[in-house]
């Protein structure tokens, strides 16, 4: 049965994506991704140009899933303390179900490779933070923007040690506790 146009693609962003779950990681070659997959590293650059535009995948992946998501929350919730403890909530559980793209958003996937795709994920994070801004701001916090920069921070941190410690850390671990300290 012939491949649905994109299904390959689909395939190798996974694939991708699972390599970067490893706890033990290692920078990622074409060459064992190709492996993995079980095809030449030609195969790969018919459906991809580059790494980058594989690693480019992956931020989208990210984008649409948590604006979504953002999106949905900012929609569904009228109060604005309650919709930033929910927009966090939500980019902690996404990734602690998404160990792989954590690496990607941290980073440090992303080192060696076009300084464009990390420049994207501060872009990510920059739209995160004023979408956190906003919802303080429909809250009437005066600190909305001292409050979303701290909310952010806690789970750019929180991302961070969760990668260090070899996905152990739940991103989500300790927040209900915490909470009340980044509401304050």
């Amino acid at each position: 049965m012939p491949r649905v146009k994109g299904e390959r693609r689909l395939e190798i962003l996974k694939a991708l994506a699972q390599m970067l779950e490893a706890p033990r990681w290692e920078r990622i070659t074409t060459a064992a991704l190709a492996a993995r997959l079980d095809v030449s590293e030609a195969a790969l650059y018919r459906h991809f140009a580059s790494k980058a535009q594989m690693y480019e995948g992956l931020i989208e992946f990210i984008e649409n899933s948590v604006f979504t998501l953002a999106n949905k929350i900012t929609t569904d919730e009228a109060d604005g303390r309650k919709q930033a403890d929910k927009l966090l909530e939500m980019l902690l559980a996404f990734a602690e179900k998404n160990p792989g793209m954590v690496r990607v958003m941290t980073g440090d996937a992303l080192v060696g490779e076009h300084e464009r795709l990390q420049a994207r994920m501060n872009q990510f994070f920059d739209r995160f933070e004023a979408t956190l801004k906003q919802a303080l701001r429909q809250a009437s916090d005066g600190d909305a923007p001292a409050r979303a920069a701290a909310l952010l921070r806690y789970a750019i941190g929180s991302l961070h040690q969760f990668s260090k410690s070899g996905f152990a850390k739940k991103p989500s671990e300790g927040y209900a506790a915490q909470r009340s300290f980044l509401s304050a």
